[in-house]
């Protein structure tokens, strides 16, 4: 415990604390003991944080009653500001500068920086997060940033589908999945203790373009004896309109390009979102 606090210096740890630990239950009682306040005063400091972070679209402050109850943090965008990130990300994506040759985007300087992904996994956990995943999958590797994100926003553990089989990480679930695109048949491996079976899985990747990546995920989950709570994408493409899965969730839609021009035609799916 730390000597005697001003009701702002309170609130300011509080919020770290908070912050710190999303979707985690705080009693009062831990508030208390940090930093030697009464319970009505804890009370009425969590009551100034709820309203402060309400009129500020800065995520939720939610109070659990009862004996196991307290206070977690939930953090969300408000629909401007997936709006907005979504057209950033959308513009930022479709710069002449990206186009690589073979007809290819180059994305990793974004799925890389912590600042600009934490924002997309934002969007995944605001719109996931009533369907209280325990955990989120992904294969290696251009993905993990995005779903580790977004299970660091969600509370929850990163699970990681691998194509080559890792021995350091005991007994694994391997399954031959056929690629949307190139339908080839590929292979796709997790340890088995890595998803509890009777688990509910969030599947978050970066890309999808005829959805056989996320279509093996969705089979791998099925194989440990989970069930997938839905599929988020950062990035899908027009073409081909049918995927091998259904109902995923996609912050950005590629219509297109044209590698002579140069041009490289991006569009938020922000009416998808909702």
């Amino acid at each position: 415990m730390v000597g005697r606090l001003s009701r702002s210096e309170r609130l300011v740890a509080m919020t770290k604390y908070l912050a710190d630990r999303p979707h985690s239950i705080v009693t009062l009682s831990r508030f208390m003991e940090l930093f030697g306040a009464a319970k009505s005063t804890a009370s009425e400091d969590v009551a100034i944080l709820r309203e402060t972070f309400d009129n500020l679209d800065l995520g939720k402050i939610e109070t659990i009653s009862g004996a196991a109850g307290g206070v977690k943090f939930i953090p969300f965008l408000a629909e401007e500001e997936i709006s907005r990130v979504s057209k950033w990300l959308a513009g930022e994506l479709s710069s002449p500068t990206r186009l690589l040759p073979g007809g290819f985007i180059y994305m990793t300087d974004i799925l890389f920086s912590p600042r600009h992904v934490w924002k997309a996994a934002l969007i995944f956990a605001t719109r996931f997060c009533s369907l209280s995943p325990d955990c989120v999958l992904t294969v290696e590797t251009k993905g993990i940033p995005l779903a580790f994100m977004t299970a660091w926003a969600l509370n929850v553990p990163l699970s990681i589908a691998r194509r080559n089989a890792q021995v350091t990480e005991g007994p694994l679930v391997t399954i031959n999945y056929v690629s949307g695109s190139a339908r080839r048949v590929e292979t796709m491996s997790i340890a088995r203790r890595a998803i509890p079976e009777g688990s509910s899985v969030l599947i978050i990747d970066d890309f999808m373009k005829g959805g056989g990546t996320a279509h093996g995920m969705v089979g791998l989950v099925r194989e440990v004896g989970a069930e997938v709570a839905g599929i988020g994408v950062l990035i899908e493409t027009a073409e081909p309109r049918e995927k091998l899965v259904n109902d995923y969730l996609s912050i950005l839609v590629l219509e297109g390009l044209d590698e002579e021009a140069g041009r490289i035609f991006i569009r938020p799916t922000v009416e998808r979102l909702s």
